[in-house]
C-alpha cells in the first residue's frame, strides 16, 4: 500500500496542524515523555515519515488496531499496512524505533559483566519477545560469574508451539563453555502461564544439564499480559 492513498492525498498542512506539531514538540523538549499519552508519542514518531499529514488519527487507529504502543512497534509490516494512511515510510519508522529499543535494552545486559539487575533482563526479554506473533525459544548463556556469554534464539515456531530439543540446548551450552543458562520463551496468546508441556520440557533440560555441570537458573515465559518465572513459581 503506497503512502499516498485514494481519499488520503498529501495536502499542505493548515496552520492549526502546524501549530499542534510545534506545541507537541515543545512539550516533549520541556518535559520529556512524562504526561504523554501513547497516541501522542506515536504522533511524534510519525511526524518525520508523514511531514504533511495529520498524524493524530493514524496514531489512534494504530493503537485501536493493535492495543498498545509496544504492540504497534512489534506488529508485522503487512498488518501495519492494513491501517489507512500507513505505508512503507511509516512501517520503516516504526521498525527502526523497535530495533532501537531492542538494541538499547540488549545493551543493558549484553556484556560479560554479571547480570546484577534482574529488572534489566526482564526489560530486554519483554522488548525482544513479548509482542511477537509466533513462539520463540531463546537462551541466555552465562559464565561462572553470571556474565552473559551469548543470547541466542534457538527455535521459532507457530502461534502456539515451538519445538525444543533439550539435548541440543545443553550441547550448545557446552560448546560455549557456559556454566548456567536462562531459558526464555513467549506466549503470543498474551497469557504467560506455563503449560504442562512447558514444565515437562524444562524438567528434561534440567535433568540433562545437572550432571554436566550446567545449571538452569530460570525459565521465563513472557506475554503481553506480563511474565512468569519458573523459579518464582517453585517449578525449579
Amino acid at each position: 500500500m503506497a503512502d499516498s492513498l485514494e481519499g488520503f492525498e498529501e495536502r499542505p498542512q493548515k496552520s492549526d496542524k502546524d501549530g499542534h506539531r510545534k506545541r507537541l514538540r515543545q512539550r516533549f523538549r520541556d518535559h520529556g515523555p512524562n504526561g504523554f499519552a501513547d497516541y501522542e508519542l506515536l504522533e511524534l514518531l510519525l511526524f518525520a515519515p508523514l511531514p504533511r499529514r495529520d498524524t493524530k488519527p493514524i496514531a489512534k487507529a494504530l493503537l485501536a488496531r493493535f492495543g498498545s504502543f509496544s504492540a504497534v512497534l512489534a506488529a508485522p509490516p503487512a498488518r501495519l499496512k492494513e491501517v489507512r494512511g500507513v505505508g512503507d515510510a511509516v512501517v520503516d519508522a516504526l521498525k527502526v524505533t523497535q530495533a532501537s529499543a531492542l538494541r538499547f535494552a540488549r545493551g543493558e545486559v549484553n556484556s560479560r559483566e554479571p547480570l546484577s539487575s534482574w529488572s534489566k533482563v526482564i526489560d530486554y526479554i519483554r522488548t525482544a519477545m513479548a509482542f511477537s506473533d509466533v513462539e520463540e525459544f531463546r537462551i541466555l548463556f552465562l559464565d561462572k560469574r553470571n556474565g552473559l556469554i551469548a543470547d541466542e534464539v534457538q527455535q521459532t515456531g507457530t502461534v502456539d508451539h515451538t519445538p525444543v530439543y533439550p539435548r541440543e540446548v545443553i550441547r550448545r551450552a557446552l560448546e560455549l563453555s557456559a556454566t548456567a543458562i536462562i531459558l526464555v520463551h513467549n506466549h503470543p496468546s498474551g497469557d504467560p502461564t506455563p503449560s504442562r508441556a512447558d514444565i515437562q520440557m524444562t524438567r528434561q533440560i534440567v535433568e540433562i544439564a545437572k550432571p554436566l555441570g550446567v545449571e538452569v537458573h530460570d525459565h521465563i515465559i513472557v506475554g503481553r499480559e506480563g511474565q512468569v518465572s519458573f523459579r518464582g513459581l517453585q517449578l525449579l
